[in-house]
C-alpha cells in the first residue's frame, strides 16, 4: 500500500505528478525544498559529486520512498543532493508544504503512515551512521548483514558496496573469503549468513 492511497478523492487533488525518464533530475544540490516526493513507481537517488567528480549516493528510493520529508520543516531546507531517476517511466507524485500540513492535520491515517514512515527512515540513518563508524570492511557487512536479519538481496556487487560505503573490489574479496571460511552462501543476487 502506498501512502496516498490513504487520501481520498478529493484530497487526491493536491498530488502535483511528475513522470520522469532514467537519469533525468527532479530537483538539483542547493535547491529549496517546498514540496515532499512520493515514489508511485519506479526509483530515484540522492546524489551529490565531489570536487574530483566521484559520485556519493545519499540514498536511494524505490516504489513508496518518500523524499524532501526531513528538509521540508527544517532550518535550511535545500537539497543536499540532485534528485535522479534511477528507471525509466518513474512517477512522482509531489505535495507542497501547505498542503501537507492540510492532509496531515485532516486525515489521520495519512498522518499516521507519514509519522511511520518519518521513524523507520530515522531508523535507516542510524543504521548507516553505524555502518559508517565502523573501520572494518567485514564489520561494516556484518553490520549491515544484521540490520537485514541476516539475509540480503542485491542488484549488483557494485551497488552493494554504494550501500556499505567501500568500493567494489574490496566487497568482492571479503565476499570470496566470507564465503570460503562457509560463514556465508551466495545465491544469485541473495546473501545469507551461516
Amino acid at each position: 500500500m502506498n501512502i496516498t492511497d490513504l487520501l481520498t478523492e478529493n484530497e487526491k487533488q493536491y498530488l502535483l505528478l511528475r513522470k520522469l525518464q532514467k537519469d533525468e533530475t527532479l530537483f538539483h544540490e542547493g535547491d529549496r525544498c517546498r514540496q515532499i516526493g512520493i515514489i508511485l513507481k519506479g526509483s530515484v537517488a540522492i546524489v551529490s559529486y565531489l570536487p574530483d567528480g566521484e559520485e556519493i549516493i545519499y540514498n536511494r528510493l524505490s516504489e513508496d520512498g518518500i523524499f524532501g520529508n526531513n528538509l521540508l520543516f527544517s532550518s535550511d531546507p535545500c537539497y543536499k543532493g540532485n534528485v535522479i531517476a534511477q528507471s525509466n517511466d518513474t512517477l512522482i507524485a509531489l505535495i507542497l508544504k501547505e498542503d501537507l500540513i492540510r492532509l496531515l492535520k485532516d486525515n489521520e491515517a495519512f498522518l499516521s503512515e507519514y509519522l511511520r514512515i518519518q521513524s523507520d527512515q530515522g531508523k535507516q540513518l542510524n543504521s548507516r551512521i553505524r555502518i559508517l563508524s565502523t573501520d572494518s570492511a567485514e564489520a561494516r557487512f556484518f553490520s549491515y548483514m544484521h540490520d537485514h536479519h541476516d539475509r540480503v538481496t542485491y542488484l549488483s556487487v557494485s551497488d552493494l558496496a554504494k550501500d556499505l560505503y567501500l568500493s567494489r573490489e574490496a566487497l568482492s574479496r571479503l565476499l570470496s573469503r566470507l564465503e570460503k571460511e562457509k560463514r556465508i552462501i551466495r545465491e544469485r543476487k541473495t546473501i545469507h549468513l551461516l
